[in-house]
């Protein structure tokens, strides 16, 4: 009876394509938490001047608005978390980030070429693979403009649209503005993704998102991306399988080409 070692050639390279397949799916097993505020310098009577929606790995679970100041869950997830000792603290951040982000509209608005009223749409970002954070960012949009990113990662800034160039080195300047963004991304946003996560894998089944969350930014390292290179490399550890069986169908294997254990 032949029996193929496992030291042979084709073996240990069939090996090392599953090794990396597996260390693959650890990467792009990654998730991801959004918040998404909306800030306005005026609102009427009645009508929050701050709204909320975060998402997990793009799923709408939680809202808030600043008229209530109270956080509302939403779906299954949102339940569970609501029934946490981090509910609270989330409460309290949410309303300290919109005070904060309504005071850098009103900051900018003189920078703003607009006699209406402003708005300013921040979405904060934070991704966590292999037990670390591996992504956190802001990006600001204001008057429904994309203007501005903010890598917390590195400390760095994109300008997006030239008008916010001015905004840029405004808030560049202020180093205490960028360890703030940076603690709330990198520290708060990575603290409570791996809170929520517990939640989240002991859940049936994912959360369908009541509205669509296309639309929101996720850093270049993001989950689709990563998808993708999983594909291309599951397509090419197929090609392997089938010219190792090509080769054992040629009789390569026995004319000698790899060396087999026979017994």
């Amino acid at each position: 009876m032949r029996r193929i070692s496992l030291t042979s050639s084709p073996v240990r390279l069939l090996l090392f394509l599953l090794l990396l397949l597996i260390a693959l799916e650890i990467m792009v097993g990654g998730h991801s938490l959004c918040f998404n505020f909306t800030i306005k310098s005026l609102s009427r009577p009645g009508q929050p001047w701050c709204e909320a929606q975060v998402f997990l790995n793009k799923n709408l679970f939680l809202q808030y608005n600043s008229d209530n100041n109270m956080v509302k869950p939403l779906g299954l997830l949102g339940k569970k978390v609501n029934a946490t000792s981090t509910w609270g603290e989330l409460t309290q951040t949410l309303g300290e980030v919109g005070r904060d982000l309504r005071m850098l509209l009103c900051d900018i608005k003189p920078q703003i070429k607009t006699s209406d009223p402003s708005t300013l749409q921040v979405e904060m970002f934070c991704q966590h693979e292999a037990e670390r954070c591996t992504g956190a960012s802001w990006q600001f949009t204001i008057n429904g403009e994309k203007s501005l990113l903010f890598d917390a990662m590195n400390m760095t800034w994109t300008v997006i649209n030239h008008e916010a160039s001015k905004i840029k080195e405004t808030w560049k300047k202020d180093r205490g503005l960028e360890k703030y963004f940076r603690k709330l991304s990198k520290g708060d946003c990575d603290h409570w993704l791996r809170e929520f996560l517990g939640h989240w894998e002991a859940m049936p089944e994912p959360t369908v998102s009541p509205v669509n969350a296309s639309d929101i930014h996720w850093s270049s390292s993001s989950l689709p991306d990563r998808w993708i290179i999983l594909g291309a490399f599951i397509l090419l550890l197929l090609m392997g399988i089938v010219l190792i069986c090509v080769w054992w169908q040629n009789g390569e294997w026995q004319a000698g080409l790899w060396p087999l254990r026979t017994s």
